[in-house]
């Protein structure tokens, strides 16, 4: 039986009943933004400077405009961090208005959370319906992964925004005939800076956004190709002009590469963050070598079904797949224009495109990459749902509906089994509502209810929808804000989803890491973690050095008579301290707020500087001390950064300051 409007609101004139319609859907979708927000700033503090890789580059940007138009690590700039730096330009922008500090970098990066749930909402309730669009931001909001990243400092949450805002920007387009190109060009150059934000990652919703216009654009087919020609030439250009500027400037006059063998932003790009993803040849990189899975288990289909991989994404993963399959059929012979094919072609093709590379690419794969996914499932969910509730009282669209809650309520129910001590009665409580959703769903036509009473009917298996399929993601997002993470492999939800064994990143021996990694994603050196004051994070440091292999070391790990000693020595240096690894780099930065070289970059890899140019760089005067001890698994190990601490162990007195070994460069026979 469908469902008819409100008799009391029948009676009323169609404009009144329209403009409380519209006022009704204005405050519904306000209250999602507001909620949204509260929920990604509460307790945000918590997670202290998250991942201090990036925060160090953060902070560095927010006092050198050198540091920050490059996305250097240091103020003295003079290593880049391993990504395009749009992150953070908009953090270190932060930190020069309000004064660097965990809450001046975290909260634009919450606030693009809200943004990416207003974009979704507004492209789903574009050509469906304002209730489809509440659910689609909805869905975002609560997934997991979608939690975690938007209250950390990774780029990921920037890369999500922008290219939200590109799939809405590609709607107007289809939807327009006299502005089509304006949208392409806008959707083009928004892609773009997605490019400068997480490099080739952002590429891969380019299939769909291309497809999508080409097979539902209002124009003549000729137009809508040029129209394609002008978003690719704007991309080309919103992605381009800094990639250009690094290119062409002489290596002299700007940081080193970070994550590069040849010095080069395009080499970066094309090798260790672009192909070598995919093939797992990532010469330099944490991997080390061609193929490891020990980073994101055995490539396939089942990937992103298993592990920690499904409890940060996947609790609605095959209700899209579903919801994608039914907006393709539920279009049949429609026109070429038809809303539901074209959505599913945007943001199916999203979905499917992003999902198979994630599945069988065989280099680096974190489980935070999954956020990449939360919006097209979302807003795949969000249309169907709109479709086939229009079309409950006919068997076939209230079967579907019906066993889509099933699969769902069922599925939710094994990834919730993953953690048996956590919330027990939760996975239970999620299957009987979805079978009790579905079973009142079918029974509804054969009740023969009055209008008012089939209405209120309605809305109560619309109620038990929503709560069997978001229940488990939002207690999971609800055990996130709740939790302190740090570190450079975070993992949302209670510890031990997916089979993993701890909070933030890597346990012991887990995903084909080494043993002897605590929860946070760092190396546990000796000694106890203590907990960095007024945040409520743990961070873990220890005898001998701070920071460590994947960050998370913590500035609680650096003494007061350290920082003391770097401040005091940064005087008439270019560098305050060397220290192997950036990782390694970070806490000391970050505390003493003075420029550390990071020797050998993200994982002391990187062939800056050499041997010669450290010696060369000493003789000048320009650093002066040698932190040892911080270059957790893999810096010093190998290469350029093996041969200068054996250089500076040999030629320079060590001395403890608080916890940390440290060397001074100007005094000892290498000085």
């Amino acid at each position: 039986m469908t469902t008819v409007s409100d008799p009391v609101e029948a009676t009323r004139p169609r404009a009144i009943t329209t403009q409380y319609t519209l006022s009704r859907d204005k405050i519904l979708y306000g209250g999602l933004l507001a909620l949204t927000a509260i929920a990604y700033l509460w307790g945000l503090s918590r997670n202290g400077y998250a991942n201090e890789y990036y925060a160090a580059a953060v902070q560095a940007g927010s006092t050198s405009w050198k540091a920050w138009f490059f996305g250097s690590f240091d103020a003295s700039s003079f290593i880049t961090v391993d990504k395009t730096p749009a992150s953070l330009w908009v953090m270190g922008l932060s930190g020069r208005i309000f004064g660097f500090s965990s809450w001046s970098m975290l909260v634009p990066e919450a606030l693009m959370g809200v943004a990416s749930v207003g974009f979704v909402y507004v492209s789903v309730r574009r050509w469906f319906s304002a209730n489809a669009g509440l659910l689609a931001g909805a869905i975002l909001a609560l997934t997991p992964v979608a939690v975690l990243m938007f209250r950390f400092n990774n780029p990921d949450a920037l890369l999500i925004l922008l290219l939200c805002a590109g799939a809405w920007a590609v709607t107007r387009a289809i939807d327009s005939t006299k502005y089509a190109a304006r949208w392409m060009m806008l959707a083009g150059a928004l892609v773009g800076f997605g490019f400068l934000t997480k490099m080739l990652q952002a590429f891969l919703i380019l299939p769909a956004f291309g497809i999508a216009y080409l097979v539902a654009g209002k124009p003549a087919l000729g137009k809508r190709l040029v129209h394609l020609l002008l978003a690719t030439g704007s991309l080309i250009v919103s992605a381009g002009w800094w990639v250009a500027i690094v290119e062409l400037m002489p290596a002299s006059a700007r940081p080193y590469i970070g994550g590069s063998s040849t010095n080069s932003i395009l080499e970066l790009t094309l090798g260790y963050n672009g192909l070598g993803r995919l093939s797992g040849n990532e010469t330099g990189s944490v991997g080390g070598g061609t193929g490891n899975p020990g980073w994101g288990g055995a490539t396939g289909l089942q990937r992103l079904f298993g592990g920690e991989f499904a409890s940060q994404i996947a609790w609605l993963l095959p209700a899209a797949l579903l919801a994608t399959v039914v907006l393709v059929v539920a279009a049949g012979k429609a026109p070429r224009t038809d809303r539901k094919r074209a959505f599913a072609l945007l943001w199916g093709g999203w979905l499917v495109v992003t999902g198979l590379v994630f599945s069988y690419m065989q280099g680096i794969i974190h489980s935070y990459y999954m956020i990449a996914l939360a919006p097209a499932i979302g807003a795949l969910i969000g249309a169907a749902m709109a479709v086939l509730w229009r079309r409950r009282s006919e068997w076939l669209p209230r079967t579907t509906l019906a066993g889509g809650i099933l699969l769902t309520a069922g599925w939710s129910f094994a990834l919730l089994n993953q953690t048996p001590p956590w919330q027990p009665w939760l996975r239970w409580a999620v299957l009987v509502t979805g079978v009790l959703a579905a079973g009142v769903l079918m029974l509804l036509p054969e009740l023969k209810l009055h209008r008012l009473a089939a209405r209120r009917a309605g809305l109560f298996v619309a109620a038990l929808l929503t709560v069997s399929a978001l229940a488990g993601p939002t207690a999971y997002s609800l055990s996130t804000i709740s939790t302190a993470y740090a570190g450079a492999l975070p993992s949302a939800g209670p510890s031990g989803a997916g089979g993993t064994g701890g909070r933030g990143g890597f346990g012991g021996g887990r995903m084909g890491m080494p043993p002897g990694q605590n929860g946070n994603g760092t190396t546990q050196q000796p000694g106890t973690g203590t907990t960095q004051p007024g945040t409520g994070t743990t961070r873990q440091g220890g005898a001998g050095g701070v920071g460590g292999f994947l960050g998370g070391g913590g500035t609680s790990g650096v003494s007061s008579e350290l920082v003391a000693l770097l401040q005091e020595g940064a005087k008439g240096y270019t560098w305050a301290a060397a220290a192997v690894t950036a990782n390694g780099a970070a806490p000391l930065q970050i505390a003493s707020e003075e420029p550390i070289m990071a020797i050998g970059g993200f994982n002391g890899t990187d062939a800056a500087p050499t041997l010669a140019e450290f010696k060369e760089l000493v003789a000048q005067g320009k650093i002066h001390y040698f932190v040892g001890g911080g270059g957790g698994m893999m810096g010093g190990r190998g290469g350029t950064s093996n041969e200068i601490t054996t250089w500076v162990s040999e030629n320079f007195q060590s001395q403890t300051v608080g916890n940390t070994t440290i060397y001074d460069l100007t005094t000892g026979t290498g000085a």
